[in-house]
């Protein structure tokens, strides 16, 4: 058992608490959280991205999703937690279980910080109903984290007009149209990227997401930026002040909100806003429980910020062509391992013109490694890369012009029968999805079917989405659309850029995904309705020596070829010598 989960338990005796909940997130819901709130890591060793600790007096159990199974089921071994698969035959949701196990009259804690309002109204119901109590105002993790880090403060920096194509001014102006529709006299926003979006401003307080900590206030006259305020330089705060953004300390944002005026409106999106902010709310002030107004215009790319992704994924498409050129002539000629691998994708990149750095921890996972859905290397877990079988390569970068995020499976040598049917047919369903034409108003989950068929008819499929929205030089993951069967029902705009990413993976044996960027485009518009397409931002050829071309009909061939024929067309004036040469190759005709 995990020392730290021993040292847990007895904070919460301490405290009276019978069971206690360490999610995996900051004050501001955030997908990706900074050192200081990596409180479930500490305590049970599993480093995923996603996943919520719940610990009892004599049990503890970690929940997580499909993307996370095996990496999880084995960083909790020996640490006495279980793992609750979420959404698995038979494995309670978190509040399930919290209702069955809590019993009258007992004491249910975590810190409000890292909880939702929406969580924590489902948390207060159970507690009512088991005539027990909450307390929601200690963080049991200060006490037992000896050398917890502090808060970031890294220094923020500001995007120009040019590159976010809206200022500021701009932006403030729609949100305020859109809360003077709802009748909101203030908007209190929480999400680290749509704070970032809204004042054009970017930071380093998170790994690989470059926003800053953060909370907003927008009324009606004026708006707040509540942020520590010696990470923004004398310039960015004198531009903020001509735009009419009073800056205050990060933590005043419950002060704030406590002195919200009488018989106001607030609009705050509880599934985001954490619940000690929503405890603050005077009980005079009406709460507006709405989507953050800065959602939507934030996934809906402006033509600038499109025309900034084509030219970022130019630059990383570089990089990582010239990754598998490398990878292709060296395998067999010097050692590399998995970590090297990512250190020579990372060379690539810094020599690409305004690269800032990776868009998330990346994923190099060779051979079985590369069934771990999300496996990223450790000097622990890190092996060889060898002439054989197959190397999965998840990786991303944020440029100044836009972010990135690309997969690519390759044939390090010899491969099987096996692994090359099932590269081709998760090809097959990428670029049937890619070739995607839909009528306005369908979602992501209409269009899911089209990636997975291929793996359907074999009975097969992937245990991850198809397809998540991503930020313009903010996080790599962003809603609200998504590709998935049993995605969420917004319909897909154009201006959006999403992911298109199946994959299948066989545990102990190999991993395969393929996924490009896409931005939704205009189609036609006739009698019959508006048509809307995807067009690729990602421009790095597909491994052909993997193909097994008896997996593919002519018309996935023309589409194929045609993606090839872009991607040399593309990338081919920054190539020279050899490597030029061996492109023409990589993307020859089938």
């Amino acid at each position: 058992m995990r020392q730290q989960l021993s040292e847990l338990r007895r904070a919460m005796q301490a405290h009276g608490i019978d069971l206690y909940i360490i999610p995996t997130d900051d004050f501001h819901a955030s997908e990706y959280v900074g050192a200081h709130f990596r409180g479930r890591h500490y305590v049970s060793g599993f480093t995923g991205s996603a996943g919520t600790l719940v610990v009892t007096a004599d049990w503890a159990g970690l929940w997580t999703d499909g993307r996370y199974f095996l990496q999880a089921g084995q960083q909790l071994e020996g640490s006495g937690i279980e793992l609750c698969k979420m959404g698995e035959p038979g494995v309670p949701t978190i509040p399930e279980y919290i209702e069955k196990t809590l019993e009258a009259g007992q004491t249910l804690g975590f810190d409000g910080r890292v909880v939702t309002a929406r969580q924590y109204e489902g948390y207060q119901r159970i507690a009512e109903k088991k005539q027990g109590k909450i307390v929601s105002d200690v963080d049991l993790l200060d006490e037992i984290w000896a050398e917890r880090p502090a808060l970031s403060a890294e220094p923020a920096w500001e995007l120009p007009v040019s590159l976010t194509g809206r200022s500021r001014q701009e932006k403030l102006h729609q949100v305020r149209r859109e809360m003077e529709s709802l009748g909101a006299d203030t908007l209190v926003l929480s999400s680290l990227m749509d704070v970032c979006w809204l004042m054009n401003l970017r930071g380093n307080d998170v790994d690989c997401t470059p926003v800053m900590l953060s909370f907003a206030a927008v009324t009606m006259t004026d708006a707040v930026l509540f942020v520590n305020p010696a990470i923004l330089s004398t310039e960015i705060q004198a531009h903020l002040k001509e735009d009419g953004v009073t800056i205050r300390p990060y933590a005043c944002v419950y002060e704030y909100t406590k002195k919200l005026p009488e018989d106001s409106t607030v609009m705050m999106n509880l599934n985001v806003v954490n619940s000690l902010i929503r405890a603050c709310v005077p009980a005079s002030v009406r709460v507006i429980d709405h989507v953050d107004p800065t959602e939507l215009p934030k996934a809906v790319k402006n033509a600038t910020e499109v025309e900034g992704f084509r030219k970022a994924h130019v630059q990383d498409g570089v990089a990582v062509t010239r990754l598998m050129y490398w990878l292709k002539h060296n395998v067999d000629k010097i050692p590399m391992d998995e970590l090297s691998v990512a250190e020579k994708l990372e060379e690539f990149r810094r020599e690409r013109p305004d690269y800032i750095g990776p868009s998330f921890a990346p994923i190099i996972a060779y051979g079985a490694h590369g069934a771990i859905v999300h496996y990223s290397p450790t000097k622990e877990s890190n092996i060889p890369v060898e002439p054989r079988s197959l190397l999965l390569a998840d990786t991303g970068g944020h440029y100044l012009q836009g972010t990135t995020d690309i997969t690519r499976t390759f044939a390090m040598g010899e491969t099987t029968d096996e692994e090359k049917k099932f590269f081709t047919l998760v090809l097959k369903g990428h670029l049937h999805l890619g070739n995607a034409h839909w009528k306005y108003g369908c979602t992501g989950a209409n269009l899911d079917y089209l990636a997975r068929e291929p793996l359907w008819q074999e009975n097969m499929d992937y245990n991850h989405g198809t397809g998540h929205g991503v930020g313009y030089v903010l996080s790599v993951h962003e809603g609200p659309q998504r590709i998935h069967w049993r995605g969420a029902p917004i319909p897909l705009e154009p201006g959006m850029v999403t992911s298109d990413e199946p994959g299948f993976y066989l545990e102990g044996k190999f991993g395969i995904r393929h996924e490009n960027l896409t931005v939704v485009c205009e189609g036609e518009t006739n009698a019959y309705g508006r048509f809307l397409h995807f067009d690729y931002l990602t421009m790095v050829p597909f491994d052909l020596d993997a193909v097994d071309a008896r997996y593919l009909n002519e018309d996935d061939k023309k589409l194929l070829n045609a993606y090839h024929a872009k991607v040399r067309e593309t990338i081919l004036p920054y190539l020279a010598g050899d490597e030029a040469e061996w492109l023409l190759h990589a993307t020859r005709e089938i």
